[in-house]
């Protein structure tokens, strides 16, 4: 008897064991999940603001040379486009709410959103299932006290 309950209690240990660590490797698996979506995420928009900082870069100079050139003084002209730079600066700085911060938090929640309810349509969450259908009787509809149950709650 004392060697069923041993056994009984070696073998619920490994499954324990077992359980823990394919637990442990799922929670892995999705950290990776998720962190690969994040990091892709993050450098695709690393991408796009060094491409627009490359072209408002080579516009800058582009602006430069012209002023430049229509003026017959470098300095002026590059002076020109470095005061276009501090405006494009100033409406950025006051505007950075609506230009950076909001759709970027849109963006980001978009993609967990997008995230979590792909997860949740491959599982079978019981609230991804309809609910059962309930005929009147089981569901209580058909229900009348009799007499002596009113007639009782009356009198309390």
């Amino acid at each position: 008897m004392e060697d069923n309950f041993s056994n009984y209690f070696n073998r619920t240990g490994k499954v324990a064991r077992e359980y823990l660590e394919t637990r442990l490797d799922l929670i892995k698996l999705q950290a990776a999940g998720k962190l690969s979506t994040a990091l892709g995420l993050f450098f695709s928009i690393t991408m796009a603001f060094l491409l627009f900082f490359f072209v408002i870069v080579f516009l800058g100079m582009v602006v430069g040379f012209w002023i430049g050139e229509m003026t017959g003084s470098f300095a002026i002209g590059f002076s020109c486009a470095a005061g276009l730079f501090v405006l494009l600066f100033a409406v950025i700085l006051v505007f950075r709410r609506q230009l950076i911060q909001r759709p970027l938090t849109r963006l980001l929640l978009a993609e967990l959103v997008e995230e979590i309810t792909d997860r949740d349509d491959q599982s079978n969450h019981i609230h991804n299932q309809p609910p059962p259908v309930q005929s009147q009787e089981s569901a209580g509809y058909s229900f009348v006290p009799n007499e002596e149950a009113t007639e009782n709650t009356m009198k309390a």
